[in-house]
């Protein structure tokens, strides 16, 4: 039983369901029509061993004017997702937009904190995501469920699906059910049947920064898969027995015994057996292979983050905040353009699904991100200036606040009468001449 169908047999109404948090206008959601694009054929992405051949032909085949297919360049993009430094650095900026605290204003910039409960939920955590990792993958296009009911009794989406991106064709606005198919075959998603269904992420010929970080990460890892080798070659010192023995039977005996000697470390060997271990007289590997994979994380990083310091060691503190201005300016773009798409395509799309969102906007709200001495400075500022309704601190803090105090002075108001005490006495006691 669906939402409308349940609070119609519960309160004899079809067209408005009354919550907590604001009326809901069912009759809106009959004039839904759900999306036949999405019974896809699904199939396995491939798995095999890329180089920088296959990236670039497959880069090719992407901007290819006639017949785009980043299908080649989305298994690129899979084998270059699980590099564990690149998911960091994506993480970290991830992170911080995730972290961010947002609000609901109406026209005059006052907060609705009842519409605020509509967007505190699982399915909006998940959109804001696949929004953000659209600056990795680029174009994304993701699908809205039907309204649904939370424990609350506050209407909801069931949670937010990824249209899989091999079947979407951005450069055409166009759906293909089958890998195999061309984009003339596939469905129209700009089609206004599906424009309540559907929010785009990033724009249609975007390829996403995974396309740069590839060049990075293929090498990268066939890098480290060279080292392994050389260190099973040249790791351990060769291990060589000489035996007068003629005997096929004692010669394997002997050979067993040299492969158990890794393990067992002991062999018992006939008396005229001579053991030798050849020590390796290959150069230092490490300059080799670990500054290669040094030099790939950091051009990681850079791509990435802006710079190195956040996920890396740093050198100095000043140099530190420098990059972290660097990086905080990424966090800003990518939350400016996340808070773009909740206005532009969100927001307009809840209120044709019956939401109470007319006339509001959503934004971040920076004011509950300070640091507690950030806070605490800024509202010593405000109380020194102006008259504060100590309804305020009561809430905030969850402590009953009464009248100010009429001779209470401020530390700050405190510190500057005891600053101009100290020079009148400079000036007036002989003592400091």
């Amino acid at each position: 039983m669906d939402i409308k169908t349940f609070f119609r047999h519960l309160t004899g109404r079809s067209d408005v369901l009354s919550t907590p948090y604001g009326d809901i206008n069912l009759a809106k959601a009959d004039t839904r029509t759900r999306a036949a694009l999405f019974a896809l054929q699904r199939s396995t992405d491939a798995l095999t061993r890329k180089d920088i051949a296959d990236w670039r032909q497959a880069w090719q085949m992407a901007i290819n004017v006639d017949s785009p297919s980043r299908q080649r360049l989305y298994d690129i993009y899979r084998d270059v997702e699980v590099d564990s430094h690149l998911s960091g650095c994506v993480e970290q900026r991830v992170g911080f937009v995730m972290a961010r605290s947002f609000k609901l204003v109406d026209t005059k910039g006052n907060k609705d904190k009842d519409a605020q409960h509509y967007f505190d939920q699982s399915w909006f955590k998940q959109l804001c995501r696949l929004v953000l990792e659209s600056r990795y993958w680029g174009h994304s296009l993701i699908e809205l469920p039907d309204v649904t009911s939370d424990g609350d009794g506050c209407p909801t989406y069931s949670g937010v699906k990824l249209i899989p991106r091999k079947h979407v064709i951005p450069e055409y606005h166009r759906v293909i059910t089958n890998l195999g198919q061309d984009w003339t075959s596939g469905i129209d998603y700009h089609d206004p049947a599906y424009y309540d269904s559907l929010i785009e992420a990033g724009q249609p010929d975007d390829l996403g920064l995974y396309l740069k970080a590839a060049q990075h990460t293929i090498p990268k890892k066939n890098m480290l898969a060279f080292w392994d080798a050389f260190g099973e070659i040249f790791g351990m010192p060769l291990r060589v027995a000489k035996t007068s023995s003629r005997d096929e039977a004692e010669r394997n005996r002997i050979s067993r015994q040299l492969s158990s000697l890794g393990f067992a470390g002991s062999a018992v060997l006939p008396e005229d057996t001579e053991l030798e271990f050849i020590e390796s007289s290959r150069g230092d590997a490490y300059n080799v292979y670990n500054q290669r994979v040094d030099r790939a994380n950091s051009e990681l990083s850079k791509l990435i983050i802006g710079q190195t310091m956040t996920i890396e060691d740093g050198s100095s503190l000043s140099q530190s905040q420098t990059h972290l201005q660097v990086f905080q300016n990424l966090v800003d773009a990518d939350a400016d353009m996340l808070r773009d798409v909740i206005n532009n395509q969100l927001i307009p799309r809840m209120i044709l699904h019956g939401f109470p969102l007319e006339s509001l906007r959503f934004d971040w709200d920076d004011s509950v991100d300070y640091t507690p001495e950030q806070q605490v400075a800024y509202e010593t500022m405000i109380a020194d200036r102006y008259d504060v309704d100590p309804q305020y601190f009561a809430e905030k803090y969850s402590m009953p606040v009464g009248e100010r105090l009429s001779g209470y002075l401020s530390p700050q108001a405190d510190n500057n009468t005891k600053a101009d005490n100290a020079g009148k006495l400079s000036r007036s006691t002989p003592f400091f001449d």
